[in-house]
């Protein structure tokens, strides 16, 4: 891969791969007037990565600039080569890079500008009233995070593991199409950071328990939090609501609850529309609460799950095992102090936590 950039000039040029793929350079200056300093009210989300505010270049293109809240752990010359890898994974539910800026100690990600903001903040945040998710919607923002998360555990090679899958990281177009954003970003990190946050509202409840307690990250701790953000889309509900009775905060239990009544349906949004399928939505539940088993060996693979959600593989649920949810001492305040030792940590469940198997350890790596 042959990189050529200047930085700290305000000079800019593109970076090219041998398979002409390009990643723009942008200077800091650039930047700051894109986003007007990093205006507050530029300001349209934040998470594990860091900061991203909406910003306009100087050609009227829209995009989103997020600004990395870790220095990264490389040179600039390798920060700008990563990223060019990263810019040739093109798929339809995966975010554009567009662009970067590396100068000095700033490392910032241009992406395209995605209209209907995450699903966090239109389904199930205070946006939640802008925009109508009708059943059909609903389908197509499941069917099509599964198969941008099949696509970089599947297709990829190495395969990439995303590791902070929730619906704050999926970004929805003008058509109510999903992508996936912050995939293949853990390398630009220091070998001893994490870009997961557990101080960001609603991260810990995608975690799954064996990388909540352990750090152990394979493709099935994707699919566990894939099964949590399926399980709001259907319900139109977050994964964790501390103000509802004790009993209804943790909507993995409720669902199982619900699945054990042999009630199912009850769980369902209210305000999904005359086009909802119960069927259907029945068994995005069930595949929901397939993905978020505390076994990982249990947990189908994301293939699988899209052939399940598309109807062209059956459902099983004959060995489905009650989910493990992580406790309330991580809710509460006390992430920064998260224990090493499973025996110490609040599983709100009856299963064991599966060891990471020696096929998952060689075969997978997070980039």
């Amino acid at each position: 891969m042959a990189c050529c950039f200047m930085c700290g000039t305000g000079m800019k040029q593109n970076t090219e791969n041998e398979g002409g793929s390009k990643v723009k350079i942008f200077s800091y200056r650039e930047m700051r007037k894109a986003t007007h300093d990093f205006s507050g009210a530029n300001k349209i989300g934040e998470g594990g990565f860091g900061s991203v505010f909406r910003g306009k270049l100087k050609d009227g293109t829209i995009v989103a600039v997020k600004v990395l809240s870790a220095s990264s752990r490389q040179g600039i010359r390798e920060f700008v080569a990563e990223l060019t890898a990263i810019s040739d994974i093109v798929h339809e539910n995966l975010v554009t890079l567009v662009g970067c800026c590396a100068e000095g100690s700033h490392r910032i990600l241009v992406y395209n500008y995605l209209e209907n903001n995450s699903l966090s903040y239109t389904l199930l945040g205070s946006g939640r009233s802008n925009i109508r998710f009708n059943w059909r919607a609903r389908v197509k923002i499941a069917v099509g995070v599964a198969r941008g998360l099949a696509y970089l555990h599947e297709e990829i090679r190495p395969p990439i593991i995303h590791r902070d899958i929730k619906a704050s990281n999926i970004l929805l177009d003008k058509d109510l199409t999903p992508k996936i954003s912050d995939f293949g970003l853990a390398r630009l990190l220091p070998p001893n950071a994490t870009h997961v946050s557990t101080k960001v509202a609603g991260t810990i409840g995608y975690l799954a328990p064996e990388y909540a307690v352990r750090g152990q990250v394979t493709k099935k701790s994707d699919i566990y939090s894939f099964g949590v953000v399926l399980l709001e889309i259907v319900t139109g509900r977050c994964n964790h609501n501390s103000r509802l009775p004790h009993g209804d905060q943790f909507l993995l239990e409720r669902t199982w609850t619900y699945y054990e009544q042999r009630k199912l349906e009850e769980i369902i949004d209210a305000e999904v529309g005359e086009d909802l399928n119960v069927e259907e939505a029945c068994r995005f539940l069930k595949v929901g609460l397939l993905c978020a088993q505390d076994a990982m060996k249990l947990r189908p693979n994301m293939a699988n799950i899209v052939l399940m959600l598309t109807g062209e593989k059956e459902v099983s649920m004959d060995r489905v095992t009650k989910p493990a949810v992580i406790g309330d001492p991580y809710l509460n305040g006390n992430n920064d102090q998260r224990p090493s030792n499973a025996d110490t940590t609040t599983l709100r469940s009856f299963a064991t936590t599966e060891p990471l198997t020696s096929s998952e350890a060689n075969t997978e790596w997070s980039l």
